[in-house]
């Protein structure tokens, strides 16, 4: 009886350690860009730390032309974590960036995933110049807790081929991707969309592999 009981309790404690999280990385240091890139060095400049945030854009000017600030690793199935807001001037034109995710580059582009930022695109998942919208996001219940020019929380989960993201804990996109083709790794950024006078800040940056 006593080696069964030190048979289960082996099993137990193997089937707690298979269980526990794979700790979180973070992806920002909260004072530098070390660990990213821009995707063009043209636009090196557009990009900066301040008081422990990473912003693009000025809300005072219009943004010329995107511009990503890219992960220089890959990840493939993942759970991302960041918070983020965007402000700016409707009237001057679009106000819009986004996340990308297991992306990769093309020259000065960047082909991916893009979990969507701005309004009338909250949460949507896009495709970025590749195949376009991919699921147009739920926000029947987002819509009452999403705080537009304020402090928002994103999570993207990617596991196999299942893609889910979520704004303040709601879910906005499950989507399952049947192309067998379309990379399943690949590089993290962040965006500012061309358009408008826009201001986009991003923070608290974490990725967990699963």
């Amino acid at each position: 009886m006593k080696h069964i009981t030190i048979f289960i309790l082996a099993l137990s404690t193997l089937g707690l350690y298979a269980q526990a999280p794979t700790p979180s990385t973070s992806l920002f240091d909260g004072k530098t860009l070390n660990g990213w890139k821009t995707i063009n060095p043209a636009f090196a400049n557009k990009w900066s730390v301040i008081d422990g945030v990473i912003v693009s854009g000025d809300g005072q000017q219009k943004i010329p032309a995107n511009t990503y600030l890219a992960t220089t690793k890959e990840y493939g199935d993942f759970e991302f974590r960041c918070l983020f807001r965007i402000s700016g001037d409707h009237k001057t034109g679009l106000i819009n960036s986004g996340i990308q995710y297991r992306s990769f580059t093309h020259g000065k582009k960047i082909i991916g995933y893009q979990a969507d930022i701005g309004k009338g695109y909250w949460g949507d998942l896009y495709d970025e110049h590749r195949r376009g919208l991919l699921v147009k996001a739920d926000t029947n219940t987002l819509r009452h807790m999403l705080k537009e020019d304020g402090w928002n929380s994103y999570i993207i989960r990617c596991k196999g081929n299942h893609h889910q993201l979520y704004i303040n804990g709601v879910k906005t996109v499950d989507y399952i991707e049947k192309n067998p083709k379309v990379p399943t790794k690949g590089i993290i950024a962040v965006q500012i969309h061309s358009g408008g006078k826009a201001k986009v800040e991003f923070k608290n940056i974490t990725i967990e592999a699963l």
